[in-house]
Formats: C-alpha cells, sequence, structure tokens
C-alpha cells in the first residue's frame, strides 16, 4: 500500500485524488492546496484525508511513499525537488517543469535518490493511443509520411502558460510515442487576443527523422472541441479522433501508386485519378478504458517494480525542448528553429 500526498487540489487534482483513493495498491493520505475552499471540499468528498496549505508538513509524513503534483507548471520544479529530497516517488502532471534544463536537474535527482519521477501525459496511457503505435511499428501504415494534429476548444483559458505549453505537449508527447524519436526542429506561429504575452492559439509544424513532418494546431479559443489527428503512410492512412470513445480509429486502405511519382504521367484529371487507390475503411476494436486510472496504476506498477515509467522525466524533457524551440519560432514571427538536446 503505497501512501499518497496529492499536491494540488484544483481544476485536475480532484480527479487524481479520486483515482489513488482506497484503491487496492494505494491510498490518499494528504491533500494540499493554498485555496481552504478546496480543502475542505476535499474533506467532504474523501472523509479522513488530512489536508494542508502547506507541502511542507505532509512531505516530511515517513508514511508516504509517493507526492502527485498538479499545480501550474511554474511550481513544478520547486515541488518536485523538494519532492525527491523527501524521499518520495513523484508524478507530476506536464509539463515537467518550465525549462528543460530544469527538466534534467529533476532526472538527475531522481536517479541519485533512485526514486520514480513519472509526468503526467495522459495520452501516452490511452488504448487507442497504444494501439496506433503497433500499428505504426508493426508496418502496417508503411513509411510515415506525415501527421497532423487539431486540439482545440472554447476554453479554458489560462493566464499562466500559453496554448503550446497547455495543449501542444499532449500531441508532442503522443508524437514522440509513435514515431519513437524526438523533434529536430519547430516552425510555429502564435495568435494573441486574450491576455497580453500569452497565445490563444498555436500553429505549428515539426520536423522528424524520415522526412516526416507534424502539424500542430491548438486552439482554447475555438467553437469546437476537437481532438482529430491524421496519420498518412505509404501503404495505409489513419484517423484518431479521442472522441468519439466507441470508435475511436479509422484505417483507410488508400494510397498514392507508384505511377504517380512518374515524371510526365499527371497530364490530366484523369490521370491524377487513375494513379490514387480508394479502397475500404476499417474500423478495429478498441478496448475501452480509462487513461487517467491506467497511468495511475502504471505509476504504482513502476514503484513497486522500480522500472522507467513510460512517460518518465527523460521522455518530459523532451517535449519541453520542443515547446522552447517553438517559443524561439513564436518570437521570431515563424522562423523555423532546432530543437535543442
Amino acid at each position: 500500500m503505497v501512501e499518497i500526498a496529492v499536491i494540488g487540489a484544483g481544476h485536475w487534482g480532484p480527479n487524481l485524488i479520486g483515482s489513488f483513493h482506497n484503491m487496492q495498491a494505494s491510498s490518499v493520505r494528504w491533500v494540499v492546496d493554498r485555496d481552504e475552499r478546496r480543502l475542505e471540499a476535499v474533506q467532504r468528498r474523501f472523509p479522513g484525508v488530512q489536508v494542508a496549505t502547506s507541502a511542507e508538513e505532509a512531505l516530511g509524513d515517513e508514511r508516504v511513499g509517493a507526492a502527485v503534483i498538479a499545480t501550474p507548471t511554474s511550481t513544478h520544479y520547486p515541488l518536485v525537488k523538494a519532492s525527491l529530497g523527501a524521499g518520495k516517488h513523484v508524478l507530476v502532471e506536464k509539463p515537467i517543469a518550465a525549462s528543460a534544463k530544469e527538466g534534467v536537474e529533476l532526472c538527475e535527482l531522481a536517479s541519485r535518490a533512485g526514486r520514480v519521477l513519472m509526468v503526467g501525459h495522459v495520452f501516452v496511457h490511452n488504448a487507442a493511443v497504444q494501439q496506433i503505435r503497433r500499428y505504426i511499428e508493426d508496418g502496417d501504415l508503411g513509411q510515415i509520411y506525415y501527421i497532423s494534429m487539431v486540439r482545440t476548444n472554447l476554453g479554458p483559458i489560462r493566464t499562466d502558460v500559453n496554448a503550446s505549453w497547455d495543449l501542444v505537449s499532449h500531441d508532442v508527447s503522443i508524437a514522440n510515442y509513435w514515431l519513437n524519436a524526438e523533434a529536430m526542429s519547430a516552425t510555429a506561429y502564435g495568435g494573441v487576443w486574450i491576455n497580453e504575452g500569452i497565445e490563444d492559439a498555436v500553429f505549428a509544424t515539426l520536423e522528424y527523422p524520415g522526412d516526416v513532418l507534424v502539424h500542430l494546431h491548438a486552439s482554447w479559443l475555438n467553437p469546437r472541441k476537437s481532438r482529430d489527428i491524421t496519420v498518412v503512410g505509404s501503404k495505409r492512412m489513419l484517423t484518431f479522433d479521442d472522441m468519439n470513445i466507441i470508435e475511436p480509429i479509422r484505417l483507410y486502405d488508400k494510397q498514392v501508386t507508384e505511377d504517380r511519382v512518374r515524371p510526365g504521367l499527371v497530364d490530366s484529371f484523369a490521370s491524377f485519378r487513375a494513379s490514387v487507390r480508394e479502397g475500404e475503411v476499417r474500423i478495429p476494436k478498441v478496448s475501452i478504458g480509462e487513461p487517467l486510472r491506467a497511468e495511475c496504476n502504471h505509476f504504482l506498477d513502476c514503484i513497486e517494480s522500480n522500472s522507467s515509467p513510460l512517460t518518465g522525466g527523460p521522455e518530459a524533457v523532451a517535449v519541453v525542448r520542443v515547446l522552447e524551440a517553438m517559443e524561439r519560432s513564436m518570437a521570431e514571427a515563424g522562423r523555423q528553429h532546432r530543437v535543442e538536446a
């Protein structure tokens, strides 16, 4: 039984408390938040859980084996550092820290302390996302040409980070996981309308090894909630709609034949149509699960087995490096920037 201190009881914190509390392998002992009204709500919902407005007492409790952190990005580094220093395993919400430099330091601290450091890139724990990774690894789609990712909604509008740190971080973690690689460069544009200096919408293109392009559109200023991804390969194409919980994946047996690229062939609409193969659409069955519960179980499994998490510190730092490259690109009106190693 792992006793847990959850630090942060705001938007996402109660979901984490509910996932870890009174499970077979874990229980929430402490909940920490600066807002006493939130703590009162926690106590009504989870009687018996101890509460505090400062993390010091919870981290000083020797019965606590792990800290789960769901606070603003700017607080991640000091809270993770303090938790590791107190000998706790740590699950921190994405991003790991406000800079890659801070993230690398936290990884080194976790390694020296012999503690699990995991980051809440929850979509990597989605069963459909994991199934798509298997399609790519098994070569079902052929050579990957590009991935188009759209993540939009009307709100919640953040004031601490922009849309790339809030939303694009999800899709970068997915792309890195699917391609088993890290982005090499980023070109990004951002629009600022609501709060000065904070981009509400971001359009970006990432370059990956093997000439793979990943295009990103993220916005919290959109009338429709979308989580749509298209993967285009040389053999097949695929779409993933995370809003469709019953049939999220569609496999398209479509491709452009080799004749399509022969010089001089495409001289009419008819010849262009002839060079495109239109196959059937297949909707594979996907086991419906709860990504957050899967993430929490994975964290507990890693503690028990002393193994590296699927979304560990190094994987999370790779995401932050991309976000930093996007920041530099947006500051220079879309100039391409290398992702610094």
